[in-house]
Parts: C-alpha cells; sequence; structure tokens
C-alpha cells in the first residue's frame, strides 16, 4: 500500500472526533471570544492598549497554534478526515476574516486591504470549487508564505505597538502591505492554473470523446 493509499485508508476510519478536529472545532469557538476581547476594554483605558487587547493578541496566537497542532497530529497519526479538511480551511478564514474585518471597523486597518485579502480568500476558494471537476489545485509555496505574512501582520496590528513605541506601527503596516502584495500575487497564480486547469480538462475531455463543459 502507497503512503497515499494509506492516507486515504486512515481518512476512511478516522472518526470526527478525534484530538485534530476538536483542536478545529476549539479554534472555531474561540472567534467570538477572540472578536469580544477586541472591542471590549477596562473602563477609561484606551482599547488598543489595555488589558483586553492583550487577551485579543493571546487569543489570536492560541488559534493560530492550534492550527499547525492539529494538522501536525493528523498528519503524524493518520486522522486527517473529510470532516477536517473542510473544517479546517474554514476555521481559518472565520479567523482571519474576523480579525480583519474588527481591526476596519475599530479603524485600525484600511478597509481596502481588509477587501482585497478577503475577496482573494473567498474567490480562490470559489474558483477551486468551480475547476474541482478538472482537478484541484494545490496549494503553493506562495499560498503558504501568503498565510504566514498574514497572520505575522494581523498578530502585530493586535499587538499595542503604539502604546510601546508609536513608530512600531508602522513596522505592522509595511507587513501588511508585503501581505497584501503577496495575497495579490498568489491570487493571480491561482487564476492562472485554474485557466490551465480548465482548458487542459476541455481538451481531454474533447479527445475522449466526451463534451466540454
Amino acid at each position: 500500500m502507497t503512503s497515499t493509499d494509506a492516507t486515504a485508508a486512515g481518512s476512511s476510519r478516522a472518526g470526527v472526533w478525534n484530538l485534530p478536529n476538536v483542536l478545529t472545532m476549539l479554534r472555531i469557538a474561540l472567534v467570538p471570544f477572540f472578536v469580544w476581547f477586541l472591542i471590549a476594554d477596562a473602563p477609561g483605558l484606551d482599547s488598543q492598549s489595555g488589558p483586553w487587547r492583550w487577551a485579543a493578541a493571546a487569543a489570536f496566537a492560541v488559534a493560530i497554534y492550534t492550527d499547525k497542532l492539529d494538522g501536525d497530529i493528523a498528519r503524524s497519526r493518520n486522522l486527517v478526515t473529510d470532516f477536517g479538511k473542510i473544517a479546517d480551511p474554514i476555521a481559518d478564514k472565520l479567523l482571519i476574516g474576523s480579525a480583519l474585518v474588527m481591526l476596519s471597523v475599530l479603524g485600525e486597518l484600511p478597509w481596502w486591504a481588509t477587501l482585497v485579502i478577503l475577496v482573494r480568500e473567498w474567490g480562490v476558494t470559489a474558483l477551486r470549487f468551480f475547476v474541482i471537476r478538472y482537478g484541484v489545485i494545490p496549494a503553493s509555496r506562495g499560498g503558504k508564505l501568503k498565510t504566514v505574512v498574514q497572520t505575522a501582520a494581523i498578530f502585530l496590528y493586535l499587538l499595542p505597538l503604539g502604546a510601546i513605541a508609536p513608530w512600531l506601527t508602522w513596522v505592522a503596516f509595511a507587513v501588511m502591505m508585503v501581505a497584501v502584495a503577496i495575497t495579490v500575487w498568489t491570487g493571480v497564480e491561482y487564476v492562472v492554473e485554474a485557466v490551465r486547469l480548465r482548458a487542459k480538462g476541455k481538451v481531454q475531455g474533447t479527445t475522449s470523446g466526451q463534451d466540454p463543459v
């Protein structure tokens, strides 16, 4: 049995209630608490430097860590499930999306940056579903880099850097701009790959006598 076959077999045998999936559900459950921490603060304190802001940053860090942890456990213990394949990216998008939206609502992050990232994220997800009949678009190295830089940028925004040293807020902004640039770049890559995959599928369909879609 090949490693691919073993993974597929493990995926079919593993139950929904395993540790990686529980961690994924925990990450989803953390999102409303994270949002509340971000907008709440002790009376009389600046929302960007109070204790709840630190709590929001900590909640985000814990959620991101569970994302890495559940993936590592699922692969090492052969606990990959169909539920996990669906729930894990949803959890990621909920966390990243809520962070970006709330930072924009608070007036700390330009709305255009949030919209660019969200449109790209959900657009690529829709694109993958659209071309799935022709094949699967795998995650690229650029996509993984995008996730890392996005996460770092959001975490920097969540930290009360202005209270520590005002110039550090420009560092957070610079990292976010890099994240936006990589987001757009990888989005274009996925569009090109989707077009290539669809064209290849049409050619194969025509060759085999099937009607191209």
